[in-house]
């Protein structure tokens, strides 16, 4: 059975192309590796269509965690005269992996100065 299951972080705003027949949305999402308390990452090539797809465009940017379930496909191409060999993750299903609350505050590294009972921190 071919299944795969991943968590991971985009690593940029998907890609988004509009076909006569679908949308699709190419994206990558790193997913930490751990081992022997290394911590590595693996960026994994991904790609959704249709209604997936759509979902992924108007919920979905660089940075937000997202859970996938899906597919790998194989696949090859010639380029310059070589062959290019690909292998992507189809995303069948896709979720949010944390809130908004969350995905706010780990992408705000400053401080709102507002927040500081209207006084600048500063003068």
């Amino acid at each position: 059975m071919n299944v795969w299951t991943g968590t991971g972080r985009l690593t940029k705003d998907p890609v988004i192309r509009a076909t006569s027949e679908t949308t699709v949305a190419r994206f990558t999402l790193a997913v930490d590796r751990r081992y022997k308390g290394e911590n590595n990452a693996d960026f994994i090539s991904c790609v959704a269509f249709g209604k997936t797809a759509e979902f992924i465009e108007k919920y979905f940017t660089k940075g937000m965690k997202i859970e996938i379930v899906g597919r790998i496909q194989t696949g090859d191409y010639e380029k310059d005269g070589r062959k290019i060999y690909t292998t992507d993750v189809v995303a069948e299903t896709v979720g949010f992996a944390e809130s908004k609350k969350t995905t706010e505050q780990s992408n705000d590294d400053f401080i709102n100065v507002q927040d500081i009972d209207g006084e600048l921190p500063f003068a």
